[in-house]
Order: C-alpha cells, then sequence, then structure tokens
C-alpha cells in the first residue's frame, strides 16, 4: 500500500509546484501605465531609480512596488496673511501641480503617499507664499494689483515646492477676502469719490451756463453797437439833405433827387422823391 501511494503523491506535487512556479512568474513583473511613475521596494527599503511607462521585473516574494499618479493634480487650498499695513487678507487659492516622476523615489522617501504631499508640503508652502506676496503691499493694494499679487506669489511658490519634486502648473485666486472694517472704509470712499465726482460736475456745468451768459451778453452787446453805429450813419444822411436843401433855396440849384428808406422796423423799403416836393410843403 505505502508503495501504491507514493507514487500517486506525485503528480499533485508536480501540480503544486507548477502552479507556484505561475504565481512566483507572474509576480516577478509589474506593468507601469502611462501617467504613472512606480518606486520598487525590496524587504521594505525603496530602490534607487524610478519606475516609468513600460514592463518592469521585481523579486519575488520580497518586493513591493508603490505607483504614484503623476498627472496634473489639483487642490484648493486657503491661506492667511497680514498685509503691510497691517490689515488681516485671507484667500482660497485652487493649486494645479503634478509630482516630477524622476523624483518619486525621493518622494516616497520622505513623504510616503499623496495625501502627505498635500497636507504636509504643498499647504503650508502655500501659506508662507501667500505671506510672502501680501506683506509686499498694503491691503488696498492688494486688491488693486490683484494680478501683481498672484505673480509674486506663484513665484514665491514654485521656488519653494520644486525643490519637493512638485512642478506647479498654474495656480488661481478663487476668493480674496479682507477685514469688515477695511470693507466699511472702501465703501465709505467710493462714496465720498462718487460725492466729488458730483461737485466736480456741478461745478463744471456751473462754468458752462455763466460761459454761456457771458457770450449772450457779448452778443447783446455787438448787436447794441452795431445800432447805434447805424443810428449815428442815418443821422448824418439827414443833415446833408438839409444842407442840400439850404442850397438849393438860396442858389437855386436844380433839386436833387434823394433816395430815402421808409417803412417799419421789421423792413425797409427804399423810394425816391424830389427835395423840390419836400421843401414846398
Amino acid at each position: 500500500m505505502s508503495r501504491q501511494s507514493a507514487p500517486s503523491l506525485q503528480p499533485l506535487l508536480g501540480g503544486i509546484i507548477a502552479a507556484l512556479l505561475v504565481v512566483i512568474s507572474f509576480n516577478s513583473f509589474v506593468v507601469i501605465n502611462p501617467g504613472q511613475a512606480g518606486v520598487l521596494s525590496v524587504l521594505g527599503k525603496a530602490q534607487n531609480g524610478a519606475l516609468l511607462e513600460g514592463l518592469h521585473f521585481k523579486p519575488p516574494l520580497v518586493s513591493a512596488v508603490d505607483v504614484y499618479d503623476v498627472t496634473v493634480q489639483k487642490f484648493e487650498v486657503p491661506a492667511q496673511s497680514a498685509t503691510k499695513d497691517l490689515q488681516d487678507l485671507s484667500a482660497s487659492f485652487a493649486i494645479n501641480f503634478r509630482l516630477d516622476p524622476v523624483q518619486v523615489v525621493e518622494i516616497r522617501r520622505t513623504q510616503g503617499t499623496l495625501q502627505n504631499i498635500v497636507s504636509k508640503i504643498v499647504a503650508p508652502q502655500t501659506q508662507e507664499s501667500f505671506k510672502i506676496a501680501a506683506a509686499k503691499r498694503t491691503v488696498e493694494q492688494a486688491i488693486t494689483q490683484r494680478s501683481e499679487l498672484k505673480e509674486d506669489f506663484d513665484n514665491a511658490l514654485n521656488s519653494r515646492l520644486e525643490k519637493y519634486g512638485i512642478i506647479v502648473l498654474d495656480t488661481s485666486v478663487i476668493d480674496l477676502n479682507f477685514s469688515p472694517e477695511f470693507a466699511k472704509a472702501v465703501e465709505d470712499k467710493q462714496i465720498a469719490e462718487q460725492k466729488a465726482q458730483r461737485a466736480v460736475y456741478i461745478a463744471q456745468e456751473a462754468e458752462q451756463e455763466a460761459q454761456a451768459d457771458v457770450n449772450r451778453a457779448k452778443g447783446k452787446a455787438e448787436a447794441q453797437r452795431l445800432l447805434a453805429e447805424t443810428l449815428k450813419a442815418q443821422g448824418g444822411e439827414l443833415v446833408l439833405q438839409k444842407e442840400a436843401i439850404e442850397a438849393w433855396k438860396t442858389g437855386g440849384a436844380q433839386m436833387p433827387k434823394v433816395l430815402v428808406m421808409g417803412g417799419d422796423s421789421n423792413s425797409s423799403v427804399p423810394f425816391l422823391f424830389n427835395l423840390k416836393d419836400l421843401a414846398s410843403e
């Protein structure tokens, strides 16, 4: 019986060995997909050299591979700071970044998971970068020079995260808030500026009206001057007519015909008559 049972175990052992070989062979390779990078650890120790896209061998049973997503990550990070004039300023930033695939081994050794990277690196460095940018300007400048504030923030954040293997692709200011006291001051200033602009407008309107009155007065004065000159000229013509009549009476000269303007003030109709007729009347 013992001789018969021994040969019957050989196929079973052969199957077990074959299964183990299959498991080991599958466990000896890892596939890194596009947008990923891997870190090989043997007996818990991270090995140098990141595993990039493709098929990689790994020692069976004693090794493991940590895979990192190196595509674009987006996180919203709040930040608070004091401005140059010691006003409280708070903001919320949307940070778009990705991990440098070449540096994932160092990231694995120092930070571990992506969650640790966000909470221990990205968030505090965002806070510090915002403090650097906000401290350069007053709270009013932080609002009116928002693009310059963001540029200073981006420069500070890029330089701080780069050394951790974190590449910043883009940032955006989601919200920018200041203290209620400053908000009230801004509102009061806007109201004062509107009142000042209204006062300037009223003054300009009054100045234009005064100039119009001056122009009208000048026009009336010019009209009166021209009228006076016209009346003066007409008075001289009457004197000449009178002298002509006297000359005719004394000298017997031929009575001239005189052109006289007649009619009302709105129309003047010229007509001729003989001074002889006038003198006989």
